[in-house]
């Protein structure tokens, strides 16, 4: 029998095979079986394929089965279904879905990314900790670690994660996470996972990263060492620009207790309409992936010799400062381009109006393409404050001002056309 055939739910958080003796992710199934077939659950009644949208808040329970409390509790996913902020069935399913893919035992969906990622923080660090992030990363976990942790008395180092020299200086007595992001939004540097873990190892320290703009169709950091691999599930996974949430991926018992404090007690869950979004969006996300990277490295080395452009960043060309590396920790890659021009803020307004197929406006990882122009003064300014050597560092990738550029699932053609006639004078 096959696994999609054998999948039902018991009246627990622990959407298990009805053999009782494995779960789906104990398969040894490929990714495109996983993103479809992960965490996937027949309905015992209908026996409908996709999976139901469970909007109810609460479920009845058997006295004597639940909990009024999560402390003390060890495994919230084993108690029965309760209630929505702890556990919901069709979050639960997403939850294995993301697991299954990024090869970890266990994963916690929440509201947002950056709910993810301050869920992280805030349960693994305590008052007296220190912290080693990114000195470039999504801004909002950039300002939460810089701004919001140390009124909480914890300790932050930001550091170029390109240069592991750079980390090892970093390391206190009391480091306790090193939180990365590769290739880090918006520059699209990256770092070496695997020589990262390694060293906060021997450290005693767990390592977090932000794999948002790789997903795990180009890199899966938990086989690399690292202990969290985080995403906002807005962006590529859910891949259609209309739903937010976020998850955090690995160890059972380090999943367990982000869940057991922030995600009970933070209350950022992820809506139930939201996860069968996105588990709709994971279902396409390797076919959409490796058209994106495909399509991606064509406009890429279009954009490299076009007039009105000065440089290209994007990590399959070699022209990359770190291509080698991608070469090595990325299976595809991905699809985001940076690149600059002169006049930067003129062509911003060029491509505003002139545009036809791409569109100008924020946000990354849609069926459709996206650009926006990033100044680095104001990027300085409103998040990064990099100054001296890591400001040198960011103006090696980004000049005065970047565009960053998420591509999408229009034909190539039609986009380098499109970006033709609006970079022309």
């Amino acid at each position: 029998m096959s696994p999609k055939a054998s999948l039902s739910m018991a009246n627990s958080g622990v959407l298990a095979l009805d053999s009782g003796t494995s779960r789906v992710n104990d398969w040894a199934l490929r990714a495109e079986t996983l993103a479809v077939d992960g965490g996937l659950v027949i309905d015992p009644t209908t026996r409908a394929i996709a999976p139901n949208i469970s909007m109810s808040v609460n479920n009845t329970l058997v006295p004597g089965d639940g909990a009024f409390s999560a402390d003390g509790v060890p495994d919230l996913t084993a108690l029965p279904f309760l209630y929505a902020r702890w556990t919901n069935p069709t979050v639960r399913q997403l939850e294995q879905r993301m697991a299954a893919i990024e090869g970890t035992d266990d994963a916690l969906a929440t509201a947002t990314g950056i709910a993810a990622i301050a869920a992280t923080f805030l349960t693994l660090l305590k008052k007296g900790d220190h912290l080693i992030v990114s000195d470039v990363c999504y801004a909002g976990a950039n300002e939460l670690a810089r701004r919001i942790l140390p009124d909480y008395g914890i300790e932050i180092t930001a550091v170029n994660m390109s240069r592991i020299e750079d980390i090892a200086a970093a390391f206190r007595p009391n480091t306790r996470l090193v939180h990365c992001e590769s290739p880090c939004n918006p520059i699209l540097r990256l770092t070496d996972l695997a020589a990262v873990a390694a060293l906060a190892r021997d450290k005693g320290a767990l390592v977090s990263v932000d794999s948002t703009l790789a997903t795990p169709v180009a890199t899966r950091p938990f086989a690399l060492g690292i202990d969290l691999v985080i995403h906002s599930l807005t962006k590529f996974i859910n891949g259609h620009g209309d739903a937010l949430g976020g998850i955090v991926c690995g160890r059972k018992e380090l999943v367990e207790k982000i869940r057991s404090r922030a995600g009970v007690y933070l209350g950022a869950s992820m809506s139930a309409q939201n996860a069968w979004l996105i588990m709709r969006g994971i279902d396409t996300l390797l076919p959409r992936i490796r058209t994106v990277s495909q399509s991606a490295m064509l406009l890429a080395e279009f954009l490299s010799t076009h007039p009105a452009v000065r440089s290209v960043i994007y990590p399959g060309l070699k022209t990359h400062p770190q291509y080698a590396l991608a070469s090595r920790q990325m299976q595809v890659f991905g699809g985001m381009i940076t690149f600059q021009t002169t006049s930067p803020q003129a062509v911003a307004t060029q491509l505003a109006t002139r545009l036809k197929v791409a569109h100008y406006a924020f946000s990354l990882g849609h069926q459709r393409s996206i650009v926006v122009l990033l100044d680095t003064e104001e990027m300085m300014r409103s998040t990064y404050g990099l100054q001296g050597a890591q400001l040198e560092d960011y103006r090696v990738f980004a000049g005065d001002g970047v565009f960053r550029l998420s591509v999408g699932l229009e034909a190539v053609d039609d986009l380098i056309e499109d970006f033709d006639q609006a970079l022309r004078p």
